[in-house]
């Protein structure tokens, strides 16, 4: 049947795709950096042909990575067939740095491959393996289309391609046989079939809602607060600042790795969660890189949306996006430190409070039934709220290897939206906060700037709380001796495929997933 064919996309996939242009890209790269190690070739290149036929081996565990899109008539909603035509050679390619290649030629490369928009006619993702690293290293700079995962669902996809041991076996990859696309007619068919059955849906929601809830009147207050405030938040435009305007094709991209035990102590000192100091981080830069653009701070209300996993634990493993976002006004108003951190705190407590991630499902959940139009005019709207992206997804602790090559580090860089010039993305993984920024060629040229104004507002929240960054706490001598034993005596045994690392976990109740 026809049903078995496709997949449709749920309407939080579809807005990606809606909001995507020429100058909004709408993928998600993460700029990941590996010791050579075993993977290095005889002529000090490396060994592509077995990362291939690692990754052919793993395919079928990730149906989505060979399928395309195609588009229901008149309705005009995508949904997911097979690829009759994929073709692995495309979508990972091979690429060098004039050795030896420096950190910078890598950033500058990751940037130009990520101003390029993916071929909607093929499977929505590309991954780049690049050698000539300098210190035997290399990397891999993976592109993949926001409507096939979101962060958590993308950390859960590093479970299948890592290893938490050098050893890693590659099996016989199974043969691919697609299914045949169904035809126009049968899924315009199948969704006026869908849209028939909507008064069914409808009484059926509400009924399985009036069982699940507790208490169904403070439910219903708490979902009609939430719909107030981001009609509330998108009504008003975000404020103009130097990091919001008119953003062109290009790309700048930057990065930097601290200890995540800093955060975490930091975290335990100021009694708040390792996301309000990065928040209250990322408030710092913005307050000194307004102040060095001759701009007042203190006049300016500063929006940053903070996507939330609402992923719940039976959804693990599944790709597609799961998440909400919260709008919080970062403090950079704030000239003291300590004090912008207890703001963000507080800020960010009332949102558990408020719930108000819930707007964002529930119109989600609307939009399902919405025309594509009035979909793409309501995702602009809500795409004003905001002058920034901040997003953190917490990783895997222990060390990981990619068929024997310890990873280092990984960088992710979240999509910029329309009239937002900078994103910061966070990764936090064997120890390691991975910070990744994304920005607008021409629009902030001066992205390296920012990077170490992140770099300096941390360290101004630290001194604040009393922490002394040089001195080693207790967690980074034990990541330390965790990773020294892994590599020296975790060579027991061989380990096949599906890892058994710890994913990123979301609470499922529309607060950020957090590092643990």
């Amino acid at each position: 049947m026809a049903q078995r064919n496709y997949e449709r996309l749920s309407a939080q996939d579809q807005t990606f795709l809606v909001m995507e242009s020429p100058t909004v890209h709408m993928h998600v790269v993460s700029v990941v950096v590996f010791e050579a190690g075993p993977l290095t070739t005889a002529d000090g290149g490396i060994n592509v042909d077995r990362f291939k036929q690692a990754i052919d081996s793993v395919l079928h565990l990730m149906p989505r990575y060979r399928q395309r899109l195609e588009w229901i008539p008149i309705e005009n909603r995508p949904v997911w067939v097979d690829d009759a035509q994929f073709n692995l050679d495309y979508h990972i390619r091979h690429s060098a740095l004039p050795n030896p290649g420096s950190d910078e030629q890598l950033k500058q490369l990751a940037a130009r491959i990520s101003a390029q928009q993916l071929d909607r006619a093929r499977p929505l993702w590309e991954m780049w393996v690049v050698e000539g690293l300098q210190g035997d290293r290399f990397a891999t700079i993976t592109k993949i289309h926001h409507c096939m995962l979101d962060g958590v669902s993308g950390m859960d996809l590093a479970q299948i391609l890592f290893s938490p041991t050098p050893e890693y076996e590659i099996e016989e990859a199974p043969h691919y046989v697609p299914h045949a696309v169904p035809s126009g007619w049968e899924m315009l068919r199948d969704s006026l079939v869908r849209r028939a059955r909507l008064p069914l849906e409808i009484i059926r929601g509400v009924g399985n809602f009036r069982r699940e809830t507790e208490d169904l009147k403070s439910d219903l207050l708490a979902r009609a607060r939430a719909i107030g405030d981001l009609i509330g938040y998108t009504a008003v435009p975000a404020a103009e600042t130097p990091l919001n305007g008119p953003i062109g094709p290009h790309r700048r991209l930057d990065w930097l790795s601290m200890p995540l035990a800093h955060f975490k102590a930091l975290s335990r000192q100021m009694d708040c969660t390792v996301n309000d100091v990065v928040l209250a981080t990322v408030a710092g830069a913005v307050r000194e890189f307004m102040l060095s653009r001759r701009v007042h701070p203190e006049d300016i209300e500063f929006r940053a949306s903070a996507p939330v996993s609402v992923r719940r634990p039976e959804e693990r493993g599944r790709l597609g996006n799961r998440v909400s976002s919260w709008i919080v006004e970062l403090p950079i108003g704030e000239a003291n430190a300590r004090k912008r951190l207890e703001a963000v705190k507080n800020f960010t407590k009332d949102l558990k409070t408020s719930q108000q991630a819930l707007g964002v499902e529930m119109m989600m959940a609307v939009m399902e039934w919405t025309p594509t139009m009035l979909m793409a005019l309501g995702m602009r709207a809500a795409g004003s709220a905001s002058n920034m992206i901040v997003t953190n997804v917490p990783g895997p602790q222990q060390p990981l290897y990619l068929l024997g090559a310890r990873l280092l580090a990984i960088y992710p860089v979240a999509p910029l939206l329309p009239n937002t010039g900078v994103s910061v993305g966070l990764v936090s993984v064997a120890g390691k906060v991975c910070w990744g920024f994304n920005a607008d060629y021409e629009l902030v040229p001066d992205l390296r700037n920012f990077a170490k104004m992140i770099e300096h507002s941390f360290r101004e929240l630290a001194h604040a709380a009393g922490i002394d960054l040089a001195s080693a706490p207790r967690e980074i001598r034990a990541a330390e001796l965790l990773q020294l034993r892994s590599t020296n005596g975790g060579r027991n045994g061989r380990r096949k495929v599906p890892s058994v690392v710890p994913a990123a976990r979301g609470t499922g109740r529309g607060e950020p997933a957090r590092a643990e």
